[in-house]
């Protein structure tokens, strides 16, 4: 009985990726001729099945940027990136996007020994250090057998600084890992989709505004409450925004 509902479940699966490919295509050559809120209807119909693929984002991004529709093109561009963060394609098209934008926010760089940190850290995903991490403890348990067993006094010497070099690099490795689990976790970005957007001193509409966004920005947000969430930007500005005046870029 438990096969044959795998072979049903294969076989629906087989059913929807054949659907989806079907509609893509179509919706790419609507875009194509120049079709681009038809597109739009079948890359977000393929996205109401649950396919999620930078792909899919790229092109619903570029319909979008088409019409001029500001929020969406940047939101799905950046969608596009966390999917495929090292695509100079999609990297080039946000940067023509963001061009449309209002808001001007400079970029508060990191320095010194932070920035030397966040930059490693950054060169590989978690799960790569921690890969890294698992190979270098089976270097250190594979160095010190041979440490262990060997009987010449050139090999057990070598095997010994060897086993110790890869267990001080695993425990670096691993400090990585947990040094980029921790900026994952704090890493909330969002897109303003309101075309303007009043931010406050703090979480309801009797506040003092502080300043306004708009349309297409891209913010953190760092806190949530009721129907408000907290945002930072890139110049370490802060204050509180309605929920419904942006959208999450890590909610697929």
């Amino acid at each position: 009985m438990k096969r044959i509902l795998y072979i049903l479940s294969f076989l629906l699966c087989l059913s929807v990726f054949a659907q989806n490919q079907a509609q893509f295509d179509k919706a790419n050559a609507l875009y194509n001729d120049g079709k681009y809120a038809e597109a739009i209807d079948n890359y977000m119909a393929i996205l109401e099945t649950g396919k999620h693929s930078s792909d899919l984002y790229f092109n619903l991004a570029n319909a979008h940027y088409k019409l001029n529709n500001i929020a969406p093109s940047i939101y799905y561009y950046e969608k596009a990136l966390l999917l495929n963060p090292n695509d100079t394609d999609i990297e080039n098209n946000i940067a023509f996007a963001k061009n449309m934008t209002i808001d001007a926010i400079d970029v508060v760089p990191d320095a010194g020994f932070s920035k030397l940190l966040n930059t490693t850290t950054n060169k590989m995903t978690f799960d790569n250090w921690s890969k890294l991490s698992v190979a270098l403890v089976f270097v250190f348990v594979m160095l010190f057998l041979v440490y262990y067993f060997a009987y010449s006094t050139l090999k057990k010497r070598l095997a010994f600084i060897g086993s110790i070099s890869a267990l001080i690099l695993m425990f670096i490795t691993l400090a990585f890992a947990f040094h980029k689990y921790n900026l994952d976790k704090i890493d909330n970005p969002a897109i303003i989709f309101a075309q303007e957007s009043k931010v406050r001193s703090n979480p309801n509409s009797r506040s003092e505004e502080s300043f306004r966004l708009h349309e297409g920005t891209k913010v953190q947000v760092v806190e949530a409450y009721n129907d408000w969430n907290k945002i930072k930007l890139s110049d370490g500005k802060t204050g509180w925004i309605i929920s419904k005046d942006l959208k999450l870029l890590k909610d697929f």
